[in-house]
């Protein structure tokens, strides 16, 4: 299912949304290729590793031992030696935001980050919906270190700042109706119903069609996506203060 449009009118241009598109798939090619997605190295170097934020004078690199490739940490009682040269810990928990680990899984997020992002970057702002999407993914991030502090598997997508996005839409627009792109024909369905289907489908893509070379499933954060949405269910109201108020009861989608 592909979100094609909603029925909310928008009041202006959506800058901040489509430089984040654009910084998304730059970052893929950057690093790698869009078709084959980014390389190991990049993963794992550009990639938020919950081990580094919980040991964080230790840093992981890729090791190899035979055919099998693995990531191991500086710090650990088994790993001698230094990890290469690679960014600051703190920098991989905006880095990884932009980070997918192949088409699929880009085109996924930013499908969602066109529709929903513009809508609601139009209702609360470009500053602060820029600021709600960086701090939704990083809510989304902290949640998973918590739950997973041990992991060397990367943390990669927009996944945990989209959900935050996707809650506040439906928070401030709970009327809202999308037109969805199905198999042979388009549907019209509720807001809500789109922020479950995508949980979903987001889900189903880590754990079966998005691993990593290491064998872990990068952006399959499952807390990361309830991290996000969390954030935006309870924060988005908080970025609205002081903007206009909701559109009114939406049009049907012609």
């Amino acid at each position: 299912m592909i979100p094609l449009r909603d029925s909310i009118r928008l009041n202006r241009l959506s800058l901040v949304t489509i430089a984040l598109i654009a910084a998304n798939v730059i970052a893929i090619a950057a690093g790698g290729s869009i078709l084959g997605g980014p390389t190991a190295a990049t993963i794992v170097h550009y990639g938020a590793i919950p081990y580094e934020f919980t040991h964080l004078s230790s840093h992981c690199d890729i090791a190899a031992a035979g055919f099998a490739t693995s990531v191991l940490c500086t710090g650990q009682a088994h790993v001698l030696g230094a990890a290469s040269a690679q960014p600051a810990t703190w920098e991989t928990a905006f880095s990884a935001m932009f980070l997918h680990a192949d088409l699929l899984h880009l085109a996924g997020n930013m499908a969602f980050l066109a529709l929903f992002g513009r809508t609601l970057e139009d209702r609360i702002g470009r500053l602060r919906f820029l600021a709600f999407y960086l701090l939704g993914g990083l809510v989304a991030l902290a949640l998973q270190v918590a739950a997973s502090p041990g992991s060397t598997t990367p943390t990669l997508g927009a996944s945990g700042a989209i959900a935050a996005v996707l809650a506040g839409y439906v928070v401030l627009f709970p009327r809202a109706r999308v037109l969805m792109a199905i198999p042979i024909r388009t549907v019209e369905v509720p807001a809500w119903l789109i922020l479950v289907l995508w949980l979903a489908f987001d889900v189903l893509l880590g754990v079966f069609g998005v691993s990593t070379p290491f064998g872990g499933h990068a952006g399959a954060s499952y807390y990361a996506h309830f991290g996000g949405f969390a954030f935006g269910l309870l924060a988005v109201r908080a970025f609205a203060r002081g903007r206009q108020p909701d559109y009114g009861p939406p049009p049907r989608i012609a």
